[in-house]
This record gives C-alpha cells, sequence and structure tokens, in this order.
C-alpha cells in the first residue's frame, strides 16, 4: 500500500480562501475545515467591554485538514508556508502525521483509493 499522510494546518480564517486556491493548483482536491480557538506565542490580548477589561486568549483560527497520497507532503507544506506566512505572531501550525489507511464509506475502497478522486484516478493510474 502506497503512504498516506494527514497534514493539519491551523491558521488565520482570513487566509482560507487563498489556501484552498493555491492547494487546487497543485492537485489537492479535498480537504476538511474547521473552525477552531486557539492560543501560541501571542497569549492573547485584552480588550474592554462596557468599562471592564476582558482577557482574550484564545484567538479564532481555521484548521485545515488534508490527507494525501499521490500528491508529495512536501509539496503541500511548502505551498502552505508560502501562503500562510506574512511574519507576524500568529501564522499559525502545520501538523504531518502517517496514516495507516483509509476507507471510502460509499464503495468500501481503502489506501490512497479511498481518497483520490474518481475522475482523476481514470487519467493517472491508466497510464
Amino acid at each position: 500500500m502506497q503512504k498516506i499522510t494527514k497534514i493539519d494546518i491551523v491558521t488565520r480564517p482570513d487566509k482560507l480562501n487563498e489556501l484552498k486556491e493555491a492547494m487546487n493548483a497543485i492537485g489537492v482536491t479535498g480537504m476538511t475545515i474547521s473552525q477552531a480557538y486557539g492560543c501560541g506565542l501571542t497569549k492573547g490580548h485584552k480588550e474592554v467591554y462596557r468599562g471592564r477589561e476582558f482577557s482574550i486568549n484564545l484567538l479564532p483560527k481555521i484548521k485545515v485538514e488534508i490527507v494525501v497520497c499521490e500528491v508529495p507532503v512536501e509539496r503541500v507544506v511548502d505551498t502552505a508556508k508560502k501562503v500562510l506566512r506574512t511574519g507576524e505572531l500568529g501564522d499559525g501550525k502545520i501538523f504531518v502525521y502517517p496514516l495507516e489507511n483509509a476507507v471510502r464509506i460509499r464503495t468500501g475502497e481503502e489506501g490512497c483509493m479511498a481518497i483520490i478522486d474518481p475522475q482523476d484516478h481514470k487519467t493517472n493510474f491508466t497510464k
């Protein structure tokens, strides 16, 4: 079985569209996006609401989960770094995990066959 890898990207919500376009451009067709809250080095900030000061230590983020088999992991990570880096605190993190297996529930396909686009399968695997 080919190697399957999961890449989690936690970053600023305003970068989502740019990241999706960049991933599509390198052949990543599927991803899962979740709203998240978190803090890292920024440790949040203080805001005043109705005269009282509040510590806001969980900032809004998005979590993008991508599973790849055919697209090289390094290409996904390098592309994400280029798109998401502003040089400011809060740009986010990228986590890379090996996966044992993937299963497409509808068809029962496993491994790489479960995560690739069936349309791509006809062109990529018949060569």
